[in-house]
């Protein structure tokens, strides 16, 4: 699985998904105050990787926050622009994020984490760390499971993991967790954590 068939795959349901997912209140209300407890007060831009639709880029935006969105689905994109001409929607990609070292004060990735092999995941959340500045807040959204384990996801294969296991990952790529938000499954939808966590020194 690499991130050309991610892309590939939810360009071919950006429509529906879109259609689904596509705003602010279709995000559970306990996962917006999180996401907005730790990203609303951040000083300088905030980074919302895998944006999607742009509705939770939109939402930051509304608390202030100086928030641009980017997404690899040109599909999804678009429709952001559309729907939130005020805001700031970017083509790009997680793996290489187009801005200086050090230079960002907070990244969303809010279930846009969910596709990456467990072999590929340091390597981005290094990336993170390039970009982050002091003090920078990550806030992430992730499926939970008893062990790391790929699953058929709707759009396309994603992976499950222990929360604590991922933290782990988490403190190796220079990021200390400070929040967790966890909530077992509810009708159709599948165990799920969020996590915040702080760029550490050095």
């Amino acid at each position: 699985m690499n991130m050309e068939q991610v892309r590939q795959a939810y360009a071919s349901v950006a429509e529906l998904y879109i259609e689904l997912f596509g705003t602010s209140q279709q995000v559970h209300a306990d996962d917006l105050a999180f996401i907005g407890r730790h990203l609303a007060d951040r000083p300088g831009p905030v980074l919302d990787l895998g944006c999607g639709p742009g509705h939770i880029t939109g939402y930051l935006r509304s608390l202030g926050v100086d928030a641009t969105g980017i997404d690899m689905v040109p599909e999804f994109i678009a429709h952001a622009q559309a729907a939130h001409p005020g805001g700031s929607y970017q083509l790009g990609s997680m793996e290489h994020l187009a801005v200086a070292n050090h230079s960002i004060a907070g990244i969303l990735a809010w279930g846009s984490l969910i596709h990456l092999s467990p072999q590929n995941l340091d390597g981005v959340l290094a990336e993170f760390r390039r970009a982050m500045a002091p003090a920078g807040m990550l806030v992430l959204g992730l499926f939970v499971g008893d062990e790391v384990a790929a699953f058929d996801h709707k759009v396309v294969t994603a992976y499950r993991w222990p929360v604590d296991e991922f933290s782990e990952r988490l403190t190796r790529a220079g990021f200390t967790e400070v929040e967790r938000l966890q909530r077992p499954s509810e009708g159709t939808h599948r165990p799920h954590a969020a996590i915040a966590a702080i760029a550490t020194e050095g």
